[in-house]
């Protein structure tokens, strides 16, 4: 089992990658060979919509994004974790997902699938966190998540979105969340291991 788990906070110890951390603990525990991807570390354009990708699927532009194109390509699994700023991910996270728009044509104007059997997808969990309450915080973020898995043919199986989490550590004061998160990560697992 290969589980991508991608990181879209511009902090290395923010709340929402430490919520993944415990999600990835919890996928490896379970026997998955889990691959880490740190957003902020990376040098990615934004997509420039310049559609070198209809030729073959692949985005055209040389930077990080392919080699995270290649994990998202051949993972089977995937966790996803960012925090919200002005009710959507974090601009890392917003360019990956831009980026992605490659896998979007060559699924639907190529007909290329990635999946493995047809109608088949991939499971994915998402993590995301906010230092408001608002009760439509996470709305929009979820519109752009499942739209975004779809398009890399990804199933989203659980999503975690917790409020009132801002400064570095809030969520130390939340171990039930760490623990649900590590759970997910489990979960996940499971999932990919129980799929004919």
């Amino acid at each position: 089992m290969r589980v991508l788990a991608v990181y879209g906070s511009p902090r290395r110890r923010g709340n929402s990658a430490l919520l993944l951390e415990a999600a990835v603990q919890g996928a490896r525990a379970a026997g998955a060979q889990v691959d880490e991807v740190v957003l902020r570390d990376l040098s990615m354009s934004p997509c420039l919509e310049i559609y070198g990708c209809k030729k073959t699927g692949r985005c055209v532009i040389e930077d990080d994004f392919q080699e995270v194109y290649d994990k998202i390509a051949a993972c089977d699994g995937i966790m996803l974790a960012s925090p919200i700023f002005f009710y959507t991910v974090s601009a890392h996270t917003k360019i990956l997902m831009d980026r992605c728009q490659s896998f979007w044509v060559k699924n639907n104007w190529l007909a290329d699938s990635l999946a493995r059997e047809p109608g088949k997808k991939r499971p994915g969990l998402f993590i995301a966190v906010g230092a408001t309450r608002g009760r439509k915080l996470f709305d929009g973020t979820m519109l752009t998540v499942r739209y975004f898995f779809e398009a890399i043919e990804v199933e989203l199986r659980a999503s975690l979105l917790y409020r009132g989490l801002d400064f570095e550590g809030d969520v130390s004061r939340h171990p039930e969340y760490l623990q649900e998160t590590y759970e997910a990560g489990r979960a996940l697992c499971l999932a990919i291991r129980s799929a004919p």
